[in-house]
């Protein structure tokens, strides 16, 4: 079995939902894009109370709209009813390179948001899905703009620059929206 990793190298992928069935079996909610290629990516690891643990797919399948999961770590029921929330992970160095104007959303997370009349918005807290298009939460800073949160579209329309060099993103986003 391998230790533990570090828990700054990692990324989360998932998180296991309610119990199914009376044999372990739990709901996974996937972020990937594919919901299912999430069991392509090993190993995973969860993310409990008393730190990151292994957890190993015994079996899985699409079960209607959704997909479950069964699990090495969790024999039964009982122990699957105390799983609901926990957070899967995965080591960030095991995924492939993105594509050139693709990103992780973790890589995305804490840049600080500029727009196109260099105004300092904030920095992204959030990346979420909204169905149209992925969302990005900008919080305030201590230095930013003004105390505004902002939601921004992640689009290419509204998205110019990414430098991840400079840990920046430039949005045609005005301070006024």
């Amino acid at each position: 079995m391998s230790s533990a990793p570090n828990a700054s190298a990692l990324m989360k992928i998932g998180q296991l939902k309610k119990p199914y069935g009376i044999k372990g079996w739990l709901w996974v909610f996937s972020e990937t894009d594919d919901r299912t290629a999430i069991f392509d990516i090993k190993p995973w690891w969860m993310k409990t109370a008393t730190g990151m643990k292994p957890l190993t797919v015994k079996a899985w399948r699409e079960q209607g709209t959704g997909i479950v999961a069964q699990f090495e770590q969790i024999p039964d029921r009982n122990v699957a009813e105390t799983m609901n929330g926990v957070t899967l992970w995965v080591e960030q160095d095991i995924l492939p390179e993105p594509a050139e104007d693709e990103y992780y959303w973790s890589d995305l997370v804490s840049l600080r948001v500029m727009n196109e009349q260099d105004e300092y918005l904030g920095d992204i807290t959030e990346m979420f899905e909204t169905g149209a298009h992925a969302i990005m939460r900008v919080a305030a800073t201590t230095d930013s703009l003004d105390k505004e949160e902002r939601l921004i579209p992640w689009h290419k329309q509204t998205v110019v620059k990414v430098d991840l060099t400079e840990k920046t993103v430039l949005v045609a986003w005005p301070s006024d929206y």
